[in-house]
Formats: C-alpha cells, sequence, structure tokens
C-alpha cells in the first residue's frame, strides 16, 4: 500500500575527529534513524571533493557538488572513496557514543553507494536498514535499536523516549539545527509503504527471529 507522501529532507554535517574543521556531508530522509547513526557508508571508486565554504570543509561526492553547494563553495582538494576507509567522525548525539571504543562512528566502504541523489556519503543506522545491517555486520559493528515494537522511541534515547518515530522528525531537526549539525533541510515527495490494514507509516525495524528447520 504505497502512497505519494511529503517527507524531510535534510543534509548533515558529521564533524572528522582528527579535522574539527572537516565535514562529511550525509542526506536522508529518515531524520528519526539518525540518533542511531554508527557509521557512514561512501563508494570506493567514487571520486570526492573537498569543498571550502566559509571556514568549514565540507566533503561530498565530486558528481553532487553542484545540486549541494549552488556555486557557493569553491572546491580545494579530491579524494577517492577508498580512501576515506576508517575515517572517523565525531557522534551526532550523544546516546550511543561510547561505541566509538568498539569501532563505530567512522567511514565504511560500500559498492553500491549511488551519486544519483543526496552527496554520495551514506548515513547507516544497522538497524533500520538492510544494507546498514549487513555493511555494520561485515565490520563487527553491533546495530543499536531504540525503538519498541510499535515504533516508539525507548528510554535508550531519553530525548525522544515515548514519540512515535515519525513523529519525533520535527523534534530531531530541530535539535540538528541548535547544535549547528544542519547543513540543509526541505522536503521530498516520494512513494512511502503504509500498512494496508491500520493505514499507519511502515519502517524496516531489525527483529530477533528464530527459524527452525523440519
Amino acid at each position: 500500500n504505497y502512497k505519494e507522501v511529503d517527507d524531510p529532507s535534510v543534509t548533515v554535517q558529521f564533524q572528522l575527529v582528527d579535522h574539527p574543521n572537516t565535514y562529511f556531508l550525509a542526506w536522508t530522509t529518515t531524520p528519526w534513524t539518525l540518533p542511531s547513526n554508527l557509521a557512514l557508508m561512501v563508494g570506493p571508486e567514487i571520486n570526492y571533493v573537498k569543498v571550502r565554504r566559509g571556514e568549514k570543509i565540507y566533503i561530498l561526492a565530486e558528481q553532487r557538488f553542484e545540486a549541494n553547494f549552488k556555486g557557493e563553495g569553491e572546491i580545494v582538494g579530491h579524494v577517492l572513496g577508498k580512501e576515506l576507509n576508517g575515517t572517523r567522525y565525531v557522534p551526532l548525539f550523544p546516546f550511543f557514543a561510547e561505541r566509538a571504543k568498539e569501532g563505530a562512528f567512522r567511514m565504511l566502504l560500500e559498492d553500491s553507494v549511488s551519486v544519483e541523489d543526496g552527496t554520495g556519503v551514506v548515513h547507516c543506522a544497522p538497524a533500520f536498514g538492510e544494507i546498514d545491517f549487513f555493511v555494520c555486520k561485515r565490520e563487527n559493528i553491533e546495530p543499536v535499536c531504540p525503538v519498541d515494537s510499535n515504533g516508539h522511541f525507548t528510554l535508550e534515547v531519553p530525548s525522544y523516549a515515548g514519540m512515535l518515530v515519525k513523529d519525533a522528525d520535527k523534534e530531531i531537526i530541530r535539535d540538528l539545527k541548535r547544535q549547528g549539525s544542519l547543513f540543509a533541510a526541505g522536503t521530498l515527495r516520494h512513494r512511502y509503504p503504509f500498512c494496508w490494514r491500520s493505514d499507519t507509516p511502515l519502517i524496516y525495524k531489525a527483529v530477533r527471529t528464530w527459524f527452525v528447520s523440519v
């Protein structure tokens, strides 16, 4: 039961650990998954650029430069995706920041990353996306899932606890803007799946399941 809906479209800046004035730019239409971010993904053979705007430097795919900067930035460097592998960045939120000691919050390589839209840098929340899940599993990054079976945030993310995830989008975007992590925001009209019984939006969510061989 797919419908044409308007969802928030945000581009978020992730600060590099070793270069505080440099940021990865990642785009998403599911801001509610950002508190569960554990990694970023780039295409190993995609060309990326370093763009200076003001005092900050941003990293994104070369093919997405014009769409995101509209002539307002200056390209000051080039880098191949595979050269970014393992680059560490600062967590957007404090909820799971301790996972950095276990290898989270770093750049990963993934061949399926596209430059058709967004920035060519993909935000990775392994509990809420199939590719995210398997890439993090490959890298031994355990998923976090602060969403219950009814689609509400749990106490693991106290700022949004009890809120329906789709309703939390505005609060999360507001917090990103307040802390200076929001690069751009808008809306995107696209097809989104709804439950054919209850007519409510569906989400991807990892669940534990037993499979019995008979």
